[in-house]
């Protein structure tokens, strides 16, 4: 059986029907759901692409979007742990400087994600029609698949703790559950999208 003890401490901290609670929560799963309805939707009408000139163009409209959504997403995120009350018992030196060295783990993982993909191959730029030579297999590649995103929910764990906030665990626990589902549907997609290329070159 799970100890829910702990989790039922944890939402005695938080007021989910704050509506700065609810904004964070609602933007936090609205960010893969948007992404992947339009990337989608890209995939499979090349609309995005018209709309915009070419695939690069539009590709990169929509990573100029996903940033401004996720600053809206982080903004709200910050709001929601200030509104509502501290945790004691992580109010204290260990508690921030492990929150620190979380965050800073998940920054590095975020920011070599990125170096690595490049802008096109981090927003989606598979869908777009413009595919990447040969699978990344460079750090943090090699240390654990989908790093931008489990880089990502250690940035908000690390600000969470770094707040003491369990508003912002609960968050965390969101921001988790959102990208596990998106990972779902991404990881078979793209595969897909490259088996596909696999079998043009073949029949050329």
């Amino acid at each position: 059986q799970v100890d829910v003890t702990a989790m039922a401490r944890l939402f005695g901290y938080v007021d989910v029907t704050d509506s700065g609670f609810i904004a964070a929560a609602l933007s936090i799963a609205f960010n893969p759901l948007f992404w992947n309805v339009v990337a989608r939707w890209e995939h499979k009408t090349q609309a995005f692409s018209q709309i915009f000139g070419s695939p690069r163009a539009a590709c990169y409209c929509l990573g100029a979007i996903i940033l401004f959504l996720n600053g809206v997403r982080s903004h709200c995120f910050t709001e929601a742990m200030k509104s509502q009350p501290k945790l004691e018992g992580l109010d204290c030196h260990w508690a921030y400087y492990s929150g620190l060295a979380i965050l800073a783990v998940g920054t590095l993982f975020v920011i070599s994600s990125f170096l690595a993909l490049g802008f096109i191959g981090t927003f989606l730029g598979d869908y777009f029609g413009i595919l990447m030579e040969a699978k990344v297999t460079s750090f943090p590649f090699n240390v654990l698949d989908n790093p931008m995103y489990w880089g990502s929910t250690a940035v908000y764990l690390g600000w969470s703790l770094m707040h003491a906030s369990p508003a912002g665990l609960l968050l965390t626990a969101v921001v988790a559950i959102s990208y596990t589902i998106a990972m779902l549907y991404e990881g078979p997609f793209t595969e897909e999208i490259y088996r596909q290329k696999q079998k043009g070159v073949k029949k050329k």
